[in-house]
């Protein structure tokens, strides 16, 4: 098979009245893959859709539709057939090659293959493809199929396109257009794979590779004899296609293999696995290369006395699940490539983080992402793209979602990150909680989707593949939102509760929790130029696209500290917050192991600069949260918990050893003086956790407001204030700072001459490029904080890139 790229020679063009002069007066550039909006904003025809208010500026972008032409030259090549192979194109789109339409098309989440051997001509071929405005197009389909329930303007459930394209509550409303994957013409004689499944089975110290493959065939070779052959770790096996037959199962036995183990538990080998399918006389016709990994998977829901649990088993051992939502990286999709994709992932891994759960409101991820969680063993949850809304059972949907499903199923099977795939996001908790069932009236929903088709395609296509119809679930057919049964997501808190009240739930997984926090300084005025810049200035607005988000960053902020007045204690206060709840939360599912067996944060990552629940915004940079679920993540945790009304110490171990020594735990006073002490000789097993019951002189403050528990055993340590920071006795930060250069940037020590709690310094303010390597450091009085900052050369540190908690509480607000 010879695969031709037609990547080159794109131009873009609308004469739709809805467009701007400057826009309609010639083609543009494009780049393919690529999207409208990316060659607008190359050409200067539009300014960044992410600054300030341009969203709004640019919505007659997705009210648009859009020509995409190129022209290339082809000569026959005693091929006998030749297909025009669509990677992905976004979304509702005809396509005519010579004048010929050879396509048409209305899936962002599928490719397209159409065969235009009899259409192509010696010499220039000129390749068209027509977008319809996605916005139009999914108004018009609403109409036709029936308004359904869901939380946001525009029926993004009437199209087969990522939802959140069309805006979210952290997401830039784009609906943009545009070829998004590779195009090319690929010519064949003979046969091709055309469906290529490959899983593996593990017994004993060996392993299985099972393949399963799909063959067309062309005309004139309908009864030609065919030979499958499949190598892995030096291994051979085929067996013989005949003819007119089109599946072929083949089983190569390796005896000896590596399990593949998830980041923190082993190490993650993996296998290459050579598809070829050749003729009789030994000649290849078509090729395939797959990567896999050895290992055993399930999820353990086996009723017990605390309800339905959802535990993960990974070779036979318990994993406590530490995971993380994914989101598009980007609103453009197309701008994500490779190297970013990689990054972003190993920051995640670097926060302790073996779980990534692809949301289904985005899109399925390219290749790349899931390679790369294969190599840092990183786990994937891939929910099915339906998200928040009912979905339409009729067609044309069911077909593209039939469609759909098949192709991602296959495509993701063979990953040994593959953890689980997932019917849905929210959309069972919609239709028993949210008041669907009446407002549908007896129409469908996607019941159909979750409960029937996909379910079935799993089976038929990667049988060892788990599978729940939709996240949250309650295994037993109840509440689908129930803490007793199975993934919950809990929102309550950042709704309308304070976040201590984590506490109450002890759930059996939390898939779904989280708190808001602007992005880092730097990139907030990337993006936005208001000034004065104050949380409600028009610019902060378009980006806080929560309902009601500032009202609750002031609500959940109330509690512990008081909302300052100035813009950069204002910033500094919701960022701090935001990692003070997730610590909580995470310290607490993690203490409620073993009936907790995982959370996952909401969110990762961002697709646009904005104020999000994200760890990592959008130009890449760590929030304080991230230092947050990292210190909480890390594989030994010492937390200070109440249990059964009294304060204990919980030991997390979620090491391969035994971990044991000597629990130290001492009340103090804020300047040191140590007003109790106990220590306590404890043992955790591996992969579990222990409580500690202190004594009461310890627990029990003589002055609340001025005393806390640390709780030490080597280098880890615990920390339990008794009260709030606001009705604390924090002084103001005394700290002495010193600098040194390195050969990647600075080392900065900071000695605290008085108990300093959380203290942070802001890499992007030192420089926009500069990373730090801890954050949200307590000191106790006489302690000192050494931080590694890389940064580019003639980066110079300044003070004001330190921020503690005592700046909230100990000091007036600020006038900046």
């Amino acid at each position: 098979m010879r695969r031709r790229l037609l990547h080159d020679g794109w131009t873009v063009r609308t004469d739709d009245h809805r467009a701007p002069r400057q826009v309609r007066d010639a083609p543009v550039p494009a780049v393919v893959p690529g999207c409208v909006h990316s060659d607008l904003l190359a050409a200067g025809l539009i300014g960044d859709p992410f600054r300030n208010d341009q969203e709004a500026a640019q919505r007659w972008i997705g009210e648009t539709d859009w020509v995409y032409r190129t022209e290339f030259d082809w000569a026959p090549d005693g091929a006998e057939r030749h297909d025009l192979v669509f990677d992905g194109l976004d979304t509702v789109a005809d396509v005519t090659l010579n004048g010929v339409a050879v396509l048409s098309v209305a899936n962002q989440h599928r490719s397209h293959r159409a065969a235009v051997g009899g259409v192509l001509r010696a010499g220039a071929n000129e390749l068209v493809v027509a977008f319809r405005s996605p916005v139009r197009w999914a108004n018009a389909q609403s109409q036709v199929l029936g308004a359904r329930p869901r939380p946001y303007p525009l029926p993004y459930e009437a199209i087969r396109k990522s939802a959140s394209s069309f805006g979210w509550d952290w997401g830039i409303a784009t609906a943009t257009s545009g070829i998004g994957k590779s195009v090319a013409l690929e010519s064949w004689s003979g046969a091709r794979i055309a469906e290529l499944r490959v899983r593996t089975e593990t017994a004993g110290e060996g392993g299985t590779v099972v393949v399963d493959a799909l063959v067309e065939r062309g005309e004139r070779d309908r009864d030609l004899p065919l030979e499958l052959s499949v190598e892995a770790a030096g291994v051979r096996g085929t067996a013989r296609v005949g003819g007119g037959a089109d599946a072929v199962h083949v089983e190569v036995e390796v005896a000896e293999v590596r399990r593949w183990w998830p980041a923190g538990h082993g190490a993650q080998p993996l296998y290459d696995v050579a598809v070829a399918l050749r003729d009789d006389e030994g000649g290849a016709r078509h090729r395939l290369d797959r990567r896999v990994g050895f290992r055993t998977l399930r999820w353990d829901t086996t009723p017990d006395a605390d309800g339905t649990p959802f535990s993960l088993v990974v070779n036979d051992v318990p994993v406590w699940v530490k995971g993380v939502n994914w989101i598009p990286d980007d609103a453009l999709v197309t701008r994500v490539d490779r190297e970013r994709c990689r990054h972003r992932l190993e920051q995640a891994r670097d926060a302790h983080v073996n779980l990534v759960r692809v949301w289904g409101g985005g899109v399925y991820e390219s290749d790349d992402f899931y390679d790369a969680c294969d190599e840092l063993g990183l786990l994937t949850w891939q929910d099915f793209l339906f998200a928040c809304a009912a979905y339409p059972e009729e067609e044309p949907l069911r077909s593209e979602v039939a469609a759909e499903a098949r192709e991602q199923i296959v495509r993701l099977s063979s990953h040994a990150s593959l953890a689980l795939l997932c019917g849905n996001n929210e959309n069972l908790m919609g239709h028993h909680d949210w008041g669907w069932e009446r407002a549908l009236d007896g129409a469908t929903w996607g019941a159909f989707y979750y409960f029937d088709l996909l379910p079935r395609l799993v089976a038929e296509l990667a049988p060892a593949t788990p599978y729940i119809p939709g996240s949250p679930f309650h295994p037993g057919g109840g509440d689908p939102n129930d803490d007793r049964h199975g993934p919950v997501h809990l929102w309550t808190q950042w709704n309308s509760e304070d976040w201590r009240t984590y506490s109450r739930h002890t759930p059996r997984f939390v898939a779904e929790f989280g708190w808001q926090g602007p992005p880092a300084w730097t990139t907030l005025r990337e993006a936005v130029d208001d000034d004065p810049l104050t949380p409600e200035s028009p610019g902060m607005l378009v980006h806080q696209k929560a309902a009601d988000g500032n009202a609750k960053l002031r609500d959940g902020l109330l509690a512990h500290v008081r909302v300052p007045r100035g813009m950069r204690d204002w910033h500094w206060a919701m960022q701090w917050n935001q990692a003070a709840a997730m610590r909580h939360a995470i310290e607490h599912f993690r203490a409620s192991s073993p009936v907790t067996r995982g959370s996952i944060v909401w969110q990762l990552n961002d697709c646009w600069p904005v104020t999000s629940w994200s760890a990592i915004d959008y130009a890449g940079r760590l929030k304080p949260v991230w230092y947050a679920l990292r210190a909480a993540y890390r594989p030994r945790l010492i937390t200070l918990q109440e249990r059964d009304g009294e304060v204990a110490a919980m030991l997390v171990n979620d090491e391969a050893d035994a971990w044991e020594g000597e629990l130290v735990v001492r009340r103090r006073s804020f300047d040191g003086t140590v007003r109790a002490e106990s220590s306590l000789p404890f043992r955790v097993p591996p992969r579990a956790s222990d409580a500690l019951p202190l004594d009461a002189a310890v627990r029990s403050a003589g002055d609340a407001a001025s005393e806390l528990i640390t709780a030490e055993a080597g280098s880890y340590r615990g920390l339990l204030f008794f009260a709030e920071p606001r009705a604390s006795a924090l002084s103001a930060p005394r700290l002495r700072v010193r600098t040194a250069p390195t050969t990647e940037g600075s080392t900065v020590e900071v000695s605290a001459d008085g108990l300093v709690r959380d203290l942070f310094l802001h890499a992007d303010l030192v420089h926009p490029d500069a990373v730090v390597d801890e954050g949200l450091v307590t000191l106790l009085p006489g302690e000192t904080a050494r931080f590694a900052l890389r940064h580019p050369p003639g980066a110079r540190f300044s003070p004001s890139a330190l921020r503690t908690l005592n700046d909230l509480v100990a000091t007036g607000p600020d006038a900046g």
